[in-house]
């Protein structure tokens, strides 16, 4: 297993798209470093908070999730410290019972897992949704190396960036 495997993935739209950037590797690496740091390193806007499913059920591997974005208010903060994050949870849970990530290392392993809040996001069900799906996906294609090279070859050229 690499030291650092990388997974992203953009799901939905309107206000509630999900865009994850996400890395996967072993504790005793860059990736534990890295959760370690996004952890204990907290600053106004910017907070690193454990995946939870519910309040002392957290994800396994740990997992720690970021926002992306400068948390400008009450309700931005609820749909991150709510649905995004029991999301993050659910998809790291589910990718274990799923044997995506193999149950045998998860003590072993962590994540880090940036998430995007949109300010004027309001669905929470989608907001859940469309980053459930988000973290499952990038955690499959971190493990499996995904895209490939010559996929990211092949389309170089005529790729098209939905906000640019």
């Amino acid at each position: 297993m690499s030291s650092i495997m990388v997974g992203e993935s953009l799901v939905g739209d309107g206000n509630e798209v999900a865009h994850v950037d996400l890395m996967i590797g072993r504790k005793d690496g860059p990736v534990g470093i890295a959760f370690a740091n996004r952890l204990a390193t907290q600053t106004s806007g910017h907070n690193g908070l454990l995946a939870i499913l519910e309040p002392n059920l957290p994800a396994k591997p740990d997992t720690v999730m970021f926002n992306k974005v400068t948390i400008k208010g009450a309700d931005q903060a609820i749909h991150m410290f709510g649905p995004s994050q029991m999301a993050v949870a659910k998809a790291v849970a589910d990718s274990v019972a799923a044997g995506v990530i193999p149950k045998k290392d998860v003590e072993d392993l962590c994540i880090v897992c940036g998430v995007f809040i949109h300010w004027e996001a309001t669905d929470k069900k989608k907001i859940f949704e469309y980053n459930y799906t988000a973290v499952k996906e990038s955690i499959e294609r971190a493990l499996a190396s995904k895209p490939t090279v010559d996929e990211v070859l092949a389309k170089k050229d005529t790729a098209k960036h939905p906000f640019a």
